[in-house]
């Protein structure tokens, strides 16, 4: 370490870890712009499959990142997923992270 430099300066520890993964920051960011989303709505524009997304959804929703609420449309049972307030924060600071480290 150079002189000056603190320990956990550098924006890396800022970084989430669950959002290292490439899918579950895809989920993220999809749901940061709305309300909620319907599962089948984020699993086709992450492009990912049912399994692989109900993964990525379970491990953000044991973390507080993300609400996972069921309910039903006529007959059929639907799965909405909402970016928690805490999640937002999380994809924030993140975000910035990531900009201090590329020096963006």
């Amino acid at each position: 370490m150079s002189d000056g430099a603190k320990a956990g300066s550098h924006p890396r520890h800022d970084l989430e870890p669950l959002l290292t993964s490439p899918v579950r920051l895809s989920v993220v960011a999809a749901l940061t712009p709305l309300d909620k989303a319907e599962f089948a709505f984020v699993r086709d524009l992450v492009e990912v499959t049912d399994s692989a997304l109900s993964k990525q959804v379970a491990a953000l929703e044991e973390a507080g990142l993300v609400s996972v609420d069921k309910g039903r449309v006529g007959r059929r049972t639907r799965t909405w997923l909402k970016l928690t307030e805490e999640g937002r924060a999380v994809y924030r600071r993140h975000l910035e992270a990531l900009r201090a480290i590329a020096g963006a």
